[in-house]
């Protein structure tokens, strides 16, 4: 009888210990193959999208429909992800054994509708430099004066809840087309230049001309102070990267721009210089796309700080500007900004604007036709963004325009 309980034991352990050993080999992506009998590595390929239901096909092979989890063996694959009235996602993935590689596919309209934002004319548009406001003058036309409508005037760029105003609000009135303006970093001010003076403005009142007081006496103090400030942001972040990224961004790269959640980096060399390898150790299931870690003067790159992996965006940064800001000089006629997925770029070019991943790849042109290079603006969704045109018509004003994405 103790014979028996002891082998019953030592069978219960085998079998036991076995199921384990094949439930282990399964979470980690090993499968069965049927053809060959034996058990092979896989890895698990994740795929979402938004919007959700699109297609998903490997090597041009239909597999189902987002959000999808596939078991792939490793090797590399073309992932296509589409969705009627869309612009197709398509990317090659190196799919390593033991390993998850998630795919999050943002897919756009490929005939986006476009509906006006303002309608008295729109000049010389600047956002602030967290997106969430954008400043404009309306000229001083017979008709703006008579409704009441010339001035510099504010608009909110965030979806507000409903019962809050959306529509620009007008912060002072007069002739202003000659005029010039700086935001403050929060941007609750605007530094406002004119033949006539320098004056700090409110953008949350309306300040009439008659109100405003003249401080160039301390403009520049306050303007140094501003961007020390801006500075002073920009160091902290820096700062508390690892300590041989922060000394490459700090000391070979310039128009440094942090995406919204702080993960990546837009910027451009300033130097020849190398990113030593593995900063950090590596990540699973980490971007197998690609990447350029011996940089090059002028070339504008992305370095993702989790991955510790650094991509070349374009070789060509001629007339080129990162970040919201337009010169006054109108020499630049594109720039790179970033989309507020985090994960996405625009690039506002002549006659086109463009979404890719972060990674440089997935190229999705969202926009083919007349507009005001490089006016375009993200706003903190991401089913828009706005763009400044008259719509190809010589003979209309320019106006601020909501590109629908989604």
């Amino acid at each position: 009888m103790t014979k028996i309980r002891v082998l019953i034991l030592l069978t219960t352990i085998a079998i036991v210990g076995g199921l384990s050993y094949l439930f282990s080999l399964y979470a980690r992506g090993y499968r069965l193959d049927s053809k060959n009998l034996k058990i092979t590595p896989s890895g698990l390929l994740i795929v979402k999208s938004n919007p959700e239901g699109a297609q998903v096909l490997v090597n041009q092979e239909p597999k189902g429909f987002t959000n999808l989890n596939l078991t792939l063996s490793p090797e590399t694959y073309d992932i296509t992800v589409k969705k009627e009235g869309y612009t197709p996602w398509n990317k090659r993935l190196t799919i390593k054994k033991e390993e998850v590689t998630e795919v999050d596919a943002h897919l756009f309209k490929i005939a986006p509708s476009l509906s006006a934002i303002t309608f008295n004319s729109c000049l010389n548009p600047a956002s602030s430099s967290d997106s969430t406001k954008i400043a404009f003058i309306v000229p001083a036309t017979t008709q703006n004066i008579k409704e009441g409508k010339e001035g510099l005037w504010v608009l909110d760029n965030i979806n507000l809840p409903l019962g809050f105003s959306r529509d620009p609000r007008r912060i002072t009135n007069g002739d202003l087309k000659d005029s010039k303006w700086i935001w403050s970093p929060n941007g609750r001010e605007i530094l406002f230049v004119t033949p006539k003076g320098k004056f700090l403005l409110d953008t949350s009142t309306f300040t009439p001309q008659d109100k405003r007081t003249n401080i160039a006496a301390k403009a520049e103090t306050i303007i140094e102070e501003w961007q020390k400030e801006e500075q002073k942001i920009l160091a902290s972040k820096i700062k508390a990267l690892p300590d041989k990224i922060s000394e490459i961004i700090a000391n070979y790269a310039e128009d440094v721009s942090f995406s919204p959640d702080e993960t990546k980096i837009l910027y451009k060399a300033k130097v020849d210089t190398t990113i030593p390898n593995e900063i950090i150790k590596p990540v699973p299931g980490a971007s197998t796309q690609k990447q350029e870690r011996d940089i090059k003067k002028d070339k504008i790159y992305v370095y993702d700080i989790k991955e510790d992996r650094n991509f070349l965006i374009t070789d060509n940064s001629a007339n080129l500007q990162i970040g919201q800001y337009v010169p006054k000089d109108n020499k630049v006629n594109q720039k790179i900004l970033w989309f507020p997925t985090s994960r996405h770029l625009i690039w506002a070019k002549e006659g086109k604007i463009i979404i890719m991943d972060y990674d440089g790849t997935n190229l999705q042109e969202v926009y083919s036709g007349s507009y005001f290079a490089p006016y375009a603006f993200p706003t903190l969704t991401n089913d828009r963004i706005l763009i400044l045109t008259n719509l190809g018509a010589d003979s209309q004003e320019a106006n601020l325009y909501s590109l629908s994405l989604k």
